[in-house]
């Protein structure tokens, strides 16, 4: 008998909205969750120590990059993913399906697969879904992408083709797949068009993943559009097995697809700001920290945060490291960023096991 290494508890419905665990090799998961990303086996400007503190219990890595430099046989050859950037919790990489999709200039999608060249060197390189998985069991992730085809979302005569190349490709990653010890979610296509979603959905469920990914969304839909999707794939998707909606993750689409029955997000977004000296506050609004009303402002800059930054510098102090161009800015931002996105997600879980998320997303959206 296979030892079951994965496991999803559902703990409370509120609603659509649901708060479980999500047990995997490296640790328990507790949904909805936030997932820091890190690109190139690292949250840019963050150690894994603080992202441990942040209470970070899921990272994300990028399956492109990391095939790309420095390599998937080299990160197996010195002990995995885990041991390669040193953090001990849950792993999620991606198949490399967006990544491709984002080099719509030089790359080219056939039946088999995709060829493209090298963002870095110019090179070429053939991704199939034997391939992705393959690098992908490299890598060693806890849960891992199947390979799909991210189109543009509005293009329905292509996204209808699309998704007969994706469903196929999705039965060939499992077909391929050789390793227990990683959980590998199929993922729906299927653009801005509830019926292709809705049957995407159904399609994919069918054949048996350890759970679901929405892709291709926050591609440049409307926000309206993306929760239309979202409210037509609730009742599509079996209930016990974790949702994870791919590259999303403002506070305010947190907050508003996990009332959709939205497990597992993650994204770029809250390190990005810090690097352009934005700050997020707990009601999702931004701080520009180039502002010139902050030069004398003693305060820090959310008085009711208990990050590591709030509870040591003042904006004053972080707008200075900002014109000096010191490094410390993106680190002390990004801490902030991080614990804001975090914490809004456990606040959220927290309203669910209570029965009071409507009274939460009211007051959150109320705020906005």
């Amino acid at each position: 008998m296979k030892p079951n290494y994965f496991s999803f508890n559902l703990q409370s419905i509120d609603g659509l909205a649901r708060a479980g665990v999500f047990h995997t090799p490296h640790g328990d998961i507790e949904t909805p969750v936030f997932a820091p990303v890190g690109t190139q086996a690292t949250v840019k400007s963050i150690t894994p120590a603080q992202l441990e503190e942040l209470g970070a219990t899921l990272v994300l890595s990028n399956t492109y990059h990391l095939y790309l430099r420095p390599g998937d046989d080299l990160i197996k050859e010195l002990g995995g993913l885990h041991n390669f950037m040193n953090w001990s919790g849950p792993i999620l990489t991606d198949s490399g399906g967006f990544q491709v999709y984002s080099l719509a200039s030089s790359r080219q999608v056939d039946e088999d697969g995709v060829t493209f060249k090298s963002h870095i060197d110019g090179s070429l390189h053939r991704l199939t879904p034997e391939k992705a998985i393959a690098i992908q069991e490299n890598l060693g992730a806890d849960i891992i992408m199947a390979f799909d085809e991210c189109a543009e979302p509005y293009n329905q005569n292509y996204i209808g083709k699309s998704l007969a190349r994706t469903h196929n490709w999705a039965e060939r990653c499992l077909r391929v797949k050789t390793r227990d010890d990683q959980a590998l979610f199929g993922i729906i296509q299927g653009g801005v068009f509830p019926e292709l979603r809705y049957q995407s959905a159904q399609y994919i469920s069918s054949l048996g993943f350890d759970g679901h990914a929405i892709g291709g969304l926050s591609v440049g839909e409307t926000k309206d559009e993306m929760f239309s999707v979202l409210d037509h794939l609730a009742t599509a998707l079996p209930p016990e097995k974790p949702r994870y909606l791919m590259g999303v993750g403002t506070p305010e689409d947190l907050v508003n697809c996990i009332v959709r029955g939205i497990d597992i997000f993650d994204s770029v977004f809250p390190t990005r700001l810090a690097r352009h000296n934005t700050a997020i506050i707990s009601n999702g609004k931004r701080l520009n920290m180039m502002n010139a009303s902050y030069a004398r402002d003693k305060l820090p800059l959310e008085e009711s945060c208990s990050c590591y930054t709030c509870m040591n510098f003042s904006r004053a102090y972080l707008r200075h490291l900002i014109l000096s161009k010191e490094m410390l800015s993106a680190t002390l931002l990004s801490i902030h960023n991080l614990h804001a996105l975090i914490q809004i997600t456990k606040d959220i879980r927290n309203s669910i096991l209570s029965g009071q998320v409507l009274e939460f997303v009211t007051s959150f959206n109320n705020s906005l």
